[in-house]
């Protein structure tokens, strides 16, 4: 399926690894410019090199903490003038209500849902004025399936839905959609992490569907059709990608 994407530009927060990476490689596929952002300058520029060697399109990055607003002005200087924005940088920290601190909290929210409201924000500007451009914001199937054992990152996940659906419910008047996916499990250097921190907890109830956890490239796959003119009539929408764990039956 040719998407029509080719010759434009994409902004991918986050853009160095897991799904920010697997959606760069698809969107450069489908011949995008790309603009990359992320903290780690080595694994940016990695990703850049190994980008750069399989393709034609053009690679531009930008080293930014994110959860910072100095450095979410920086890059939207940098790269003011884009097609279409992935919000994907972020990291809340696992943990229950008594167990994440104060510094913690905060530091994942400032990441990520501050992170991805001011993006937005600073972008829908832009777009609006020019009428047309996509914002796709990867959130997390945890803001449907509530998680006493991640406190925080369901409820800034739930937050991001919510304003996901409001501002892409008013966005199509000034042709602009912003939309939104939701990851379940993925296999990547996050999950990764977050399985060593776990170490010996019990497993999950649920069942994995499938027998094995969502590849990158699977997310990256919706995230890249969303941003196209295939879907052209989808706005203030929220996909699941999860193999239907979020509705899955808790054992009596």
């Amino acid at each position: 399926m040719n998407l029509g994407l080719k010759g434009r530009r994409a902004l991918i927060t986050g853009g160095s690894k897991g799904i920010g990476l697997a959606t760069a490689r698809l969107f450069a596929a489908e011949g995008v410019d790309l603009c990359l952002v992320a903290r780690d300058a080595g694994a940016l520029a990695d990703a850049a090199k190994s980008l750069r060697a399989s393709g034609s399109t053009e690679i531009s990055t930008l080293t930014a903490d994110l959860s910072k607003a100095s450095e979410r002005e920086r890059v939207c200087e940098a790269f003011p003038d884009v097609d279409v924005v992935v919000n994907n940088a972020g990291s809340i920290p696992l943990g229950s209500v008594d167990q994440v601190d104060d510094e913690a909290w905060q530091h994942g929210w400032d990441l990520k849902v501050h992170g991805y409201i001011d993006l937005t924000r600073r972008y829908l500007k832009v777009m609006h004025s020019r009428q047309r451009g996509v914002i796709v914001n990867v959130i997390g199937a945890s803001g449907e399936r509530l998680m006493d054992s991640y406190v925080a990152g369901s409820t800034g996940n739930t937050a991001l839905m919510a304003f996901t659906r409001i501002v892409g419910s008013k966005s199509p008047a000034y042709g602009v959609r912003v939309v939104g996916v939701n990851p379940g499990l993925v296999a990547s250097d996050r999950f990764a992490a977050v399985n060593d921190e776990i170490g010996d907890a019990p497993a999950p109830w649920f069942r994995i569907p499938f027998g094995r956890l969502a590849t990158p490239e699977e997310i990256a796959a919706s995230v890249v059709f969303l941003s196209s003119d295939r879907s052209s009539y989808t706005s203030g929408t929220i996909v699941t990608i999860d193999g239907g764990v979020t509705y899955q039956s808790e054992p009596a």
